[in-house]
């Protein structure tokens, strides 16, 4: 075989290799993203970065340390890629802000202060005290909520079966009699041929509408309506309140001891919050005390989100001169609120649970019996 043809086909033969490898990495790489950033790799890269700046080791070494200790492999190139930046001469601010999706404006906001006034350790140790209230309250939340979750998706799970399974051959039984049903039985097998017949279409159908939810939820005035539709409902009202409030008061106070511009730290907060309404309000108010209104002033204006107590207490911390004190403590007061209420909401959950599974297993129980009770009277 000729030289050219065999080194031709040895650099296809290459050239297809090293396809296949950056296809290999691509695919690796977009899993690795797609797994995100814990809250606890953050916590440990803040806390760590702040001890070794207290030290005196140099911030480009530090970066480069704490790149070979995170676990995390995502947010392994990121910090490598910070680390690299600041290394060049660049700021750990700019070095930052190509990965704002993974830090977020707050952490971004609050580095730069501490950059320009020279206190970035001072500035890492609030990150982290906001980072770990942030964690503490959403694993309280996710901690409440999934008791009941495992719960109402095992009541589905079983009541599709009993459906599907079960009842189509006791039902068959009790048709074979050609008796007159009560009302119950007729709904339970109208209800059991319906999944059995046309389960696919109702799987197909579900798929849809979950699909259609999900889509509508994910544009701006469907998020906004169902957000105020959570502020309106007996139980969740008061939990999401509370847990905006404790978010708004925490990042506002944060903010201020970094000494963040109040209109900016207000509009930082505005992304940070959860619930739409609260975001509004707060770039609102960002306005308004633009235009030179006083704080408690312009939140009096929201009285469905922000209650008496804080507007109080915020017009106290403005004459006093201590608002991130104040709001420190506020912050603190709703985060006990929230920790209390979600200590105590599986046990509020957990007799409607029952009530609900009992009368479901009750109602069909009836449906089976009565119409046996029936045939055995009239025998």
């Amino acid at each position: 075989m000729p030289v050219n043809l065999v080194l031709e086909k040895t650099n296809q033969e290459e050239e297809k290799d090293k396809e296949k490898k950056n296809f290999i990495e691509k695919v690796n790489f977009l899993l690795i993203k797609l797994s995100g950033v814990p809250i606890k790799e953050k916590l440990f890269f803040v806390q760590h970065l702040g001890i070794m700046l207290r030290a005196g080791i140099s911030l480009a070494i530090s970066l480069k340390t704490l790149s070979e200790q995170t676990e995390n492999k995502f947010f392994r190139l990121i910090l490598v890629d910070v680390s690299k930046n600041v290394e060049r001469g660049v700021s750990f601010t700019e070095s930052l802000r190509p990965h704002r999706k993974v830090f977020g404006d707050l952490f971004i906001s609050m580095v730069e202060a501490g950059e320009i006034s020279g206190k970035l350790e001072e500035v890492l140790h609030q990150i982290f005290i906001q980072l770990k209230k942030q964690h503490e309250l959403i694993s309280k939340v996710k901690g409440a909520l999934t008791y009941p979750i495992v719960v109402v998706t095992a009541m589905g799970g079983i009541g599709i079966f009993m459906m599907i399974y079960v009842v189509p051959k006791i039902t068959d039984m009790l048709k074979s009699f050609n008796a007159e049903m009560p009302l119950a039985t007729r709904i339970l097998i109208a209800v059991s041929d319906a999944l059995v017949q046309h389960g696919i279409l109702a799987l197909v159908i579900l798929i849809v509408v979950c699909a259609a939810i999900y889509k509508i939820l994910h544009t701006y005035k469907g998020k906004f309506v169902f957000h105020s539709i959570l502020l309106k409902l007996p139980i969740f009202s008061d939990i999401i309140k509370k847990i905006n409030l404790a978010k708004f008061a925490r990042t506002i106070s944060s903010l201020l001891k970094t000494d963040i511009a109040i209109i900016k730290s207000f509009q930082i907060t505005a992304n940070v919050l959860g619930n739409l309404h609260y975001r509004k309000a707060m770039d609102e108010m960002a306005e308004k005390i633009k235009k030179g209104g006083q704080i408690n002033e312009v939140i009096s204006a929201y009285p469905k989100l922000f209650p008496p107590t804080v507007r109080q207490m915020i017009a106290v911390g403005e004459q006093t001169g201590e608002l991130d004190t104040i709001l420190e403590e506020l912050a603190s007061f709703y985060e006990e609120e929230v920790d209390q209420i979600m200590t105590n909401l599986p046990a509020i959950i957990e007799p409607v649970l029952i009530l609900l599974l009992g009368c479901g297993i009750g109602g069909m129980a009836i449906a089976i019996i009565m119409p046996m009770y029936s045939l055995t009277s009239a025998v």
